[in-house]
């Protein structure tokens, strides 16, 4: 029964996104050009945001949210905390994500990266304080991320269509299946006790370090974009790119946007 209401619970963004497709198909879509048109036709097929128009306006209400919250307390967080006490946040961060990333390590073959992740997981637990500190990056086991989106990826599965969600931002179908499947893999679903506050909390503190850390370089993005929402759709899917790729292109043309690796 426990198992039960912890599963209920951790399907509610998938809830939520389910719901949100469905409106966008009721919602209306983007207008298809004129096929006479070639090069219209070949931009709106690489866009692949058929539902543009209830993507832009999720996209403003996440915006909107970034200016009066999310931006006002990642300043007070990155202004208020010695870089020390913010990357111990990150490595907690990281080292509550090894399982995850251990099982897309081990799913997409990448045996070589999972070693890495299982050593890292064990030296910073331990040597590390539970996380807090990264001895193993120290020692030559670098930080890495994966998620079951990208081991779809691995596999051959197409992005999808593009999907922007009210708080979770971009969500296109493969990588919101990925989001779900992530939470199987993470045994704190099934062992936390208070496991809504704890969600609810993590991902709140995800959030703010992950915006504290790109600051500046998300005014860049926006201050230098002709169109910001384009920008930051086609930044994702850059990245994305990177990420399924595991470093075997060149990413120097690449968003410079930290994550949660």
């Amino acid at each position: 029964m426990a198992n039960e209401t912890i599963f209920r619970t951790k399907s509610l963004w998938v809830t939520l996104g389910t719901s949100l497709t469905l409106l966008a198909g009721l919602a209306g879509c983007a207008t298809k050009p004129d096929p006479a048109d070639p090069a219209a036709v070949a931009a709106y097929e690489e866009a692949n945001d058929p539902i543009e128009p209830l993507n832009r306006y999720f996209f403003e209400l996440n915006r909107f949210a970034d200016i009066v919250a999310l931006r006002p307390v990642a300043e007070i967080y990155d202004g208020i905390l010695p870089s020390f006490a913010k990357d111990s946040v990150r490595n907690v961060l990281d080292n509550l994500r090894s399982p995850v990333i251990l099982a897309n390590d081990m799913l997409q073959g990448e045996w070589d990266r999972a070693e890495v992740t299982a050593t890292r997981f064990g030296l910073n637990s331990t040597i590390g304080v539970l996380g807090l500190m990264d001895p193993a990056t120290g020692r030559g086991y670098a930080r890495h991320g994966e998620d079951f989106g990208q081991t779809l990826g691995t596999w051959g599965i197409e992005e999808g269509s593009y999907l922007y969600l009210p708080i979770l931002g971009p969500a296109p179908p493969r990588d919101l299946a990925g989001f779900t499947v992530d939470l199987a893999f993470d045994p704190l679903t099934y062992v936390w006790w208070d496991h809504t506050s704890y969600s609810v909390g993590r991902f709140l503190i995800s959030g703010v370090d992950l915006r504290a850390r790109n600051l500046t370089t998300i005014d860049e993005i926006e201050r230098t974009s002709i169109d910001y929402y384009a920008a930051v759709r086609s930044l994702y899917r850059q990245s994305r790119t990177a990420e399924i790729a595991n470093g075997r292109i060149n990413e120097d043309d690449l968003p410079d946007i930290a994550d949660l690796d």
